[in-house]
């Protein structure tokens, strides 16, 4: 597990009444994601349940791609558009990862294939039930309404299929307020998100499409090749907005408020693989029974141009950095009853995720733990009493973030500045020094630093001489 997994996983574990009261300070916008993880992971801890509904999640998205290209297309549409969108590597890395976003990428793929049915004389409130719950799982899939908002205006649809649109998107949208409201509050934990630029765009345009190359230049020239003719119901008139606007969206809100990372419309790939099905169909447009063997072969042939990707997203470097070897880290060096402090302390995600490490250990700066407190990482003693208390020691682990230990980093929290201080100040590194770095993370033993000697006494004042009468 990585930092983001191990937040899924402890938090899974809280009981539902601390689930609830952590979403009321931080998280809320996944809030929905770790009831359900809660349910899964009481059937048994561990990475494998921890990431299987991301799996299923991914494969029943393929299949809804696939029953969207059959459905608005061919058959062989389908069967194209749900290869490719199974093999992009995008897809696959968070088809095994412990978050929320291929539940939610599953979601818009339900929801849009929900509103097309709808559109064909269907009951309009299973759409606006799937769109609802694919919000709620992340808020920022409600990009998806103004997709299908374009999408039935290029149609042209009736002014009762519009209403009745509009009525059950605008629930899905009355039930996300709520949620919207306490994410506001939190908007401090993607603060670290920078303003998007040309690069982001065209990073996102490669994951979509290809990683570059000819699969890349293959898939733009077909996607090219379907874009939308005649204003009615198409299957590129639903993929082409279904790509687009959620993306140009978000980037287009990043520039005056950062929140765009790739993950956030992971959602919204899934019209790219119906945009190049699409226009292979329209290139081909041959109805010989080898058309649909030749479409896979090429897939299968992209594929193999992912494989290096694959392998190496499923091995350790595929992750920003590894928890349980930090723990392990922890568990030879320090021995227990020793102190540790961690510097932020949001380095305790390692304890937190990985406590085995970390036995007997003590947390020098802890007063609450986080289902106690209703934190991720625990509540800290106040900057006195912490302190008086790191004052108290000799001998100190520091658990610190890589930035932590640079001399430009001046924390606004104060106790985090007691933490910094004091260590520098009235600490050095012990001898002989022992420091070890591991995924990105510095375990640095300090020792109380020397009292400066005194020196010689001061000579006694000399007598006073006499003076002159």
């Amino acid at each position: 597990m990585w930092r983001d997994e191990a937040v899924t996983f402890q938090v899974a574990r809280r009981s539902v009444p601390q689930i609830w009261r952590l979403l009321h300070g931080v998280d809320a916008v996944h809030g929905l994601y770790y009831l359900l993880l809660h349910a899964v992971l009481a059937v048994r801890p561990g990475e494998v349940l921890l990431r299987l509904p991301s799996v299923c999640a991914a494969a029943l998205a393929a299949g809804l791609v696939a029953a969207l290209g059959a459905r608005l297309a061919r058959p062989r549409v389908g069967l194209w558009a749900g290869l490719l969108y199974a093999v992009t590597p995008l897809v696959g890395h968070y088809a095994q990862e412990g978050r929320s976003y291929a539940l939610v990428c599953a979601g818009a793929a339900g929801a849009t294939l929900l509103l097309v049915r709808a559109l064909h004389g269907c009951s309009w409130w299973p759409y606006g039930v799937v769109l609802a719950l694919t919000c709620l799982l992340h808020e920022l899939a409600v990009a998806l309404v103004l997709a299908h908002g374009v999408t039935l205006l290029h149609a042209r649809v009736g002014r009762r299929d519009g209403a009745r649109w509009a009525a059950a998107a605008g629930a899905a949208v009355l039930v996300l307020t709520p949620l919207a409201v306490v994410s506001r509050a939190q908007a401090g934990q993607v603060a670290w998100l920078p303003r998007p630029g040309t690069g982001s765009a065209l990073r996102l345009l490669h994951a979509f499409l290809g990683t570059g190359g000819p699969v890349f230049w293959t898939c733009l020239l077909l996607a090219l090749a379907a874009l939308p003719g005649p204003r009615r119901l198409t299957l590129a008139s639903v993929a082409l907005p279904w790509a687009v606007v959620p993306p140009l969206t978000l980037l287009a809100v990043s520039q005056l408020r950062p929140m765009y990372d790739d993950r956030y419309v992971l959602y919204a790939l899934a019209g790219a693989p119906l945009l190049v099905a699409a226009g292979a169909d329209r290139v081909l447009g041959a109805k010989s029974p080898l058309v649909p063997l030749a479409g896979t072969l090429a897939v299968a042939l992209a594929f193999t141009q992912y494989l290096p990707l694959y392998r190496q997203d499923r091995t350790l470097r595929g992750r920003p950095d590894t928890l349980a070897a930090v723990s392990a880290l922890a568990a030879r060096e320090v021995r227990p009853g020793e102190a540790v402090v961690f510097l932020p302390a949001i380095g305790r995600r390692a304890k937190v995720s990985h406590p085995e490490g970390f036995r007997g250990v003590r947390d020098v700066a802890l007063e609450a733990s986080g289902p106690a407190s209703g934190t991720l990482y625990g509540r800290e003693r106040g900057a006195a009493e912490l302190r008086r208390a790191l004052l108290a020691l000799d001998r100190l682990w520091v658990l610190a973030e890589p930035y932590a230990l640079r001399s430009p980093w001046y924390p606004r929290n104060p106790a985090e500045r007691v933490k910094l201080t004091v260590v520098t100040e009235e600490f050095v590194p012990g001898e002989p020094r022992r420091e070890f770095v591991r995924d990105g993370v510095t375990l640095r033993l300090y020792t109380r630093r020397p009292a400066t000697p005194a020196g010689p006494p001061a000579p006694p004042p000399a007598p006073p001489r006499p003076g002159r009468r």
